[in-house]
């Protein structure tokens, strides 16, 4: 089986990273049912880590929430 790529827009890779982000602070048993999933939300969270440097600007917070408008205009 080949790799498998999925694209987002940078808004939706910083708002999903900061939502893995708290998710992986939970105990995961309680929101995800099956073990199995715990590795690939681990491998996405540390990917997106790696690829935004916004998450480590002194205004992540204000492009997280500017993010968030934008994703929530476009429903």
């Amino acid at each position: 089986m080949s790799d498998s790529q999925i694209k987002l827009t940078s808004d939706e890779a910083l708002v999903l990273s900061r939502w893995l982000e708290k998710l992986q602070m939970t105990d995961l048993s309680r929101v995800v049912d099956d073990p199995a999933v715990w590795a690939p939300i681990h491998r996405i969270a540390g990917t997106l880590d790696k690829t935004l440097p916004e998450l480590f600007a002194p205004d992540c917070d204000q492009r997280l929430e500017a993010a968030r408008q934008r994703l929530r205009r476009e429903d």
